[in-house]
């Protein structure tokens, strides 16, 4: 791509958050099926912004990456939203962690 560092970071930065909005609407995707499919969740993400954060010395908090996230607090989230895992899916992340 023949383009500047700026508009890379301002296209970067548009389609993380076009990928937060179709998480926050497809909230009948679990967690654990978009890690047993892609290997990261939303979780992943919160994290992973609070980590760029915290190596640019930007004071986020867990909580506040995770509502960053979810658009919402997160046990808010959990309560409305996560259903128990099944047993095929817990089978399928045990395999998928054994293979890292």
């Amino acid at each position: 791509m023949a383009i500047d560092d700026k508009t890379r970071t301002e296209l970067e930065a548009a389609v993380f958050r076009r990928l937060v909005e179709h998480l926050r609407a497809r909230h009948d995707v679990q967690n654990i099926d978009l890690m047993n499919l892609a290997g990261f969740c939303r979780n992943c993400l919160s994290n992973w912004m609070k980590e760029e954060a915290d190596a640019k010395g930007v004071v986020v908090s867990k909580e506040e990456s995770r509502e960053a996230v979810y658009g919402m607090p997160y046990e808010t989230w959990k309560s409305k939203y996560q259903s128990a895992a099944s047993p095929e899916q817990l089978a399928a992340m045990k395999k998928a962690e054994s293979g890292h």
